[in-house]
């Protein structure tokens, strides 16, 4: 639908309010700070944490723990009091999750795309086995929901992974990603082991995120991640890996597509 994102931030924003009586002017200024600076990201709430001078910055289910002082800089994860032993961010994610329509999960009901038309020279590509099955993820190194499925893409065999990188929850880690020696490696470290050791502050190149952004919104893509599969059907948000090869298996099959991507990365079925 062209406003659930629309509605689940409206949802998720009434479930703060359970916690949280109404924006203060320290929290109404960050909050147009982040939506000023970081446009393509939708910011839905922002709220003071427990620790001083950090603030919950609520995107749609995810969150982030944010400096107004730097707001350049996300603290991504949960807080937890050492003193009494208590996950303070996880009934709250566990709220903001609960709140989420089941479509997000689910096929999206649109129109299929046409894969042949994706610019792949923008994506990294990763090529497991023969890779003769295809599917094109869009992901953010930041989204919690991507590294969780970054693991069931890993595991699949003779596919080929297209991922479209995007900066919906900031432009540092995907613009540091896309400018290391070697972004697949890299993209790969930071999704499935949180390693960042191959990655500089000298993040200053051309990198296609910009252009990524605009595919995505002329896709709908709202919301990460999204997979595409040769069909050109989509699924939105965390897929367990049986689902997915459920829809690998009934996509049509074709050939490759001839466009090389900026990186290739070959690997040895398991």
């Amino acid at each position: 639908m062209k406003n659930e994102p629309f509605l689940v931030g409206a949802l998720i924003a009434l479930a703060m309010q359970a916690v949280h009586a109404g924006p203060t002017g320290e929290e109404a200024r960050l909050l147009a700070t982040l939506k000023r600076t970081y446009p393509a990201t939708t910011f839905t709430s922002v709220a003071a944490s427990e620790v001083p001078g950090l603030f919950e910055v609520w995107m749609g289910p995810n969150v982030a723990y944010v400096s107004p002082k730097s707001p350049r800089y996300f603290i991504m994860g949960r807080l937890l009091d050492a003193k009494t032993a208590t996950d303070i961010t996880g009934p709250k994610l566990a709220r903001a999750q609960a709140l989420r329509p089941p479509a997000e999960t689910m096929e999206v009901a649109e129109k299929p795309i046409d894969p042949a038309r994706l610019p792949l020279q923008d994506a990294l590509k990763v090529v497991h086995g023969t890779g003769a099955r295809i599917l094109y993820a869009f992901s953010d190194p930041a989204c919690s929901f991507c590294r969780r499925l970054e693991p069931e893409l890993a595991r699949l065999s003779d596919v080929t992974i297209y991922t479209f990188v995007l900066p919906f929850q900031g432009r540092q880690l995907p613009q540091a990603v896309l400018c290391s020696g070697d972004p697949v490696k890299n993209w790969q470290a930071v999704m499935l082991n949180a390693d960042t050791s191959g990655l500089n502050g000298q993040a200053d190149c051309a990198t296609p995120l910009d252009r990524n952004v605009q595919l995505a919104r002329q896709l709908g893509v709202n919301g990460t991640p999204t997979i595409f599969y040769a069909d050109g059907t989509r699924t939105t948000g965390y897929v367990p890996g049986a689902e997915i090869e459920r829809r690998l298996a009934s996509a049509i099959a074709g050939d490759l597509p001839a466009a090389q991507s900026k990186t290739v990365t070959q690997v040895r079925p398991q």
